[in-house]
């Protein structure tokens, strides 16, 4: 009789319960992700998020564990329309996904908890990555073409994208001692 009545009062509690189950991270239950992020740029992408993960919005949110809001969008570029997800952490912008051919192509990792397999992570000075841009470094394009991209010595599907004051011609990539205490905002993957 006893456990019959506790049976009777644990009864709603389970049920009203169950509904809210659905709503549980349960990546983030596993012992392996209680530590932090699990993410890492490599050659391959960005944590399960690879060249060969669809470009929708379930195959990303699987690749990513759950673990960020994603929005998607559509943006012209070089005459042609790109389509792609933003992956917010909290309110905060982490990372931008393109694709083509219906796979993602490029990751931009705004994120600075995500590094490198190397232990790269914005906010690395230009100058504890490179002694010189020339060989390294371009004059970034497009949306970025106040920053200069170099590539990254540990993989060519990285690169990395520094930022800061030069008052130089537009059109010019700044000299090595005013890149020196630039900083890295942006890794960029791409396939």
């Amino acid at each position: 009789m006893k456990s019959l009545r506790l049976l009777l009062c644990a009864t709603p509690l389970l049920l009203t319960g169950c509904s809210t189950l659905s709503n549980v991270n349960w990546s983030a239950a596993n012992p392996w992700n209680w530590f932090g992020s699990s993410l890492e740029v490599t050659k391959e992408g960005v944590g399960d998020l690879t060249g060969s993960t669809a470009l929708n919005e379930d195959a990303i949110n699987a690749a990513l564990g759950g673990d960020y809001r994603l929005r998607s969008g559509m943006k012209t570029e070089n005459g042609a329309i790109v389509r792609y997800f933003e992956a917010l952490k909290g309110d905060e912008l982490a990372m931008v996904i393109q694709g083509e051919q219906g796979t993602v192509s490029r990751i931009d990792v705004l994120d600075k908890d995500i590094e490198t397999a190397s232990g790269t992570a914005i906010g690395t000075p230009f100058g504890d990555l490179y002694d010189k841009a020339y060989g390294n470094c371009e004059k970034a394009t497009g949306d970025d073409s106040n920053a200069v991209e170099c590539r990254a010595k540990e993989s060519q599907h990285i690169s990395y994208l520094f930022s800061g004051n030069w008052s130089g011609p537009e059109n010019l990539m700044p000299a090595d001692d005013a890149l020196k205490n630039w900083t890295l905002t942006k890794i960029i993957w791409r396939r």
